[in-house]
């Protein structure tokens, strides 16, 4: 009875594979979000509102009336850490409660979890650094890496649990890679060009010293690059009839596109905060695209279905051999 009374339970509380996708979509757009938000709290001088961690002041852990809106906007950027954290929460609980339980996908959902408070630990390490512009960077980059593992996380739970298969030839398998590789320098690079630049979070932070022309052309020319092997990989990938990644480098071509007329924009009208933080948006719009046209590049086959009175390779391998006739 209580066995039964359990399996009750369960099938009450399963949750389908459409409402996990959902929660694991939140996911992304959570993390994007609190991204978008950080950069707010930068662009608004507030990076220093509140000027301790883990507490807000010496003797509060909330902004007080006194701090002004600095204080309110920094506060409220650490607020919405929390609510991260329970969408990741929530992405967890239901694999939990998924059934049939998918081997791969609870590690990725719990790297997710752990970025986020790994996420607040950066974030602290810059204000108790005041707004170092290296720590800085780091923080974003972190958020980077929590955002493509939340994106895998969403691509891995619409496909099968069986072995994966390249659906384009080797050689565009590596100049995807290579585009991707290219991508993240291109995110690195760009956090040098910010720790240049005139948004230092606070009146009083510092710069990283880098000549803010020099190190913004380096990030052009890898920006130029960039789009060079996506445009490479459209007709790359038309030319072997390989129709979804060809669509998918298509798409990232767009938001490349989008990118840069952006980034030249706040470049010659002396970085005004709204662009900057659109470019901000972009950036993680950019990484998405990369990684989608990565996974375009193969596709992950049905797992094999045992049949039945057959033994599989596992059991025959397991199996104890006939005795040989003497």
């Amino acid at each position: 009875m209580r066995r039964i009374y359990a399996v009750t339970v369960a099938a009450r509380f399963q949750v389908s594979t459409t409402t996990l996708r959902r929660l694991a979509f939140a996911n992304i757009l959570a993390n994007v979000l609190i991204v978008v938000t950080g950069g707010a709290v930068r662009l608004t001088a507030s990076g220093l509102g509140c000027p301790t961690w883990p507490r807000c002041t010496d003797t509060s852990y909330t902004a007080t009336q006194e701090m002004g809106l600095h204080g309110a906007i920094e506060f409220g950027n650490r607020l919405l850490t929390f609510a991260v954290g329970i969408v990741a929460i929530a992405v967890v609980v239901a694999l939990l409660l998924h059934r049939p339980r998918r081997r791969g996908l609870l590690p990725l959902a719990v790297a997710v979890l752990l970025g986020i408070p790994a996420q607040a630990v950066i974030g602290g390490i810059t204000v108790l650094t005041e707004l170092n512009p290296w720590v800085v960077g780091l923080h974003f980059l972190a958020s980077m890496v929590v955002i493509a593992l939340a994106y895998t996380l969403w691509r891995r739970i619409a496909e099968p649990d069986g072995p994966t298969v390249p659906v384009v030839p080797g050689p565009l398998r590596t100049l995807a890679v290579i585009t991707t590789v290219v991508c993240v320098a291109v995110l690195v690079v760009g956090t040098w060009v910010t720790g240049s630049g005139p948004h230092a979070g606070d009146g009083g932070a510092a710069r990283n010293g880098l000549d803010p022309e020099q190190i913004s052309q380096v990030h052009a020319d890898g920006v130029f690059l960039l789009i060079g092997l996506s445009v490479a990989l459209v007709f790359a990938f038309r030319a072997v009839g390989a129709t979804g990644p060809a669509r998918a480098a298509l798409v990232l071509v767009g938001v490349e596109a989008g990118q840069g007329v952006i980034g030249y924009v706040q470049y010659f009208t002396n970085l005004p905060a709204l662009l900057v933080g659109a470019h901000m948006l972009g950036s993680c719009l950019v990484l998405l695209a990369t990684l989608a046209v990565l996974r375009s590049t193969r596709e992950r086959q049905p797992a094999a279905t045992p049949t039945p009175g057959v033994p599989s390779a596992r059991d025959t391998a397991t199996e104890p051999s006939a005795p040989v006739p003497a």
